[in-house]
Order: C-alpha cells, then structure tokens, then sequence
C-alpha cells in the first residue's frame, strides 16, 4: 500500500526540523502514544495504544533513521508488532521545503502487513492510516499556527531523530484494526 501527503507549515524549515526531531512534540503529537524512546542515534522505538471501535491494545514499534540530510529529508524504515494481529513494515521519505516562511512538508510511504493484519481489505486500512496520520498532523501543525506571542519556546538544538511519528500511527492503527475485527 502506498500513501503520500503533504502538510504547508507556518514555520522556517530550521523550526519545523527541530519540532519534528523533538519527543516530547512528538509524544503530544502521537495519538495514544505511550512510549517513545531513542535507543541509539539511528534507532526509536515506541509503544502505541490505538483504539478502533472498541479495542485499544498496544503495539510496538521500532523505527530505524535513514539518508538523513538535515533540515531537507530523510528516510524512515520501520515495523511495528502484535502479537495477536501480525506485523507492519514501511519505509518512508519526509522533505522539507521553504518559501517564504512557509514549509511544506510532504512525506510518501510505502507499507507492507503480515500476518492477520494482512487479511483487512485494503480500502479498510488505507482509510484508518489515512485517519491516523491525519490527527498526528493536525496536532502538529496546529503547533503552528498559535500567535507568535502564545508559542511555546523553541525546541532545543536539533537531534538526529527524524520524524517518524506518522509510520508508527499506520502501523498501531493497521494492528489495531486488524485485532479489532479478529477479535469480534
């Protein structure tokens, strides 16, 4: 399964990078994010309560950071894991484009599912990964857009964690879902 998006953010590039490499953003960002936790310089991992419907299991996810070019792109290789749903691997890439005090962020993933999770119809997951990613940028883009007067303070210097935040969404919502309907 292929999905692709794009966000335009009311930021500099250099502030949208910080943001997007900044966990605690992140953890704010994430919807059901329980852990997230830099293992090494290349290396995250995370725990992810989703609910769909009226399941809400956790997931676990490990994201490896790939062809970093900071503050343009990078690649994101990932999987997340349940044991009673099957598995998610995707690989992603995220730009940052500015113009003008605007930056576009766009980001095109592909995925692969296993296991049960394999067995959702395509249009069913598509949807909830859409979903997902959707509320993850949303909240990170409404950072964003507060006056300047009412924004929080900058994130620190920049770390070498990329984004990954909207790979690890798809993966607990595809697990999610798919525990979901084996579960009925």
């Amino acid at each position: 399964m292929d999905i692709q998006g794009e966000r335009r953010l009311i930021a500099g590039r250099d502030a949208v990078w910080r943001a997007l490499n900044d966990l605690d953003v992140l953890r704010e960002c994430i919807p059901g994010c329980q852990k997230l936790e830099r293992v090494s310089d290349s290396v995250i991992e995370a725990t992810i309560a989703a609910q769909i419907g009226p399941v809400k299991a956790p997931f676990g996810s490990r994201i490896e950071l790939k062809d970093l070019d900071p503050p343009r792109a990078y690649t994101l290789v990932g999987e997340g894991k349940s044991a009673a749903a099957g598995f998610g691997r995707g690989e992603a890439r995220i730009t940052l484009e500015e113009e003008g005090g605007v930056t576009t962020l766009r980001y095109t993933a592909q995925l692969k599912l296993g296991g049960k999770i394999a067995q959702i119809g395509a249009r069913l997951a598509e949807g909830a990964t859409r979903q997902l990613a959707d509320q993850f940028f949303n909240k990170f883009a409404a950072r964003f857009e507060q006056p300047a007067a009412e924004q929080p303070p900058a994130p620190g210097p920049a770390r070498r964690l990329p984004i990954y935040a909207w790979i690890l969404i798809a993966l607990a919502g595809f697990l999610g879902l798919v525990y979901w309907l084996t579960a009925r």
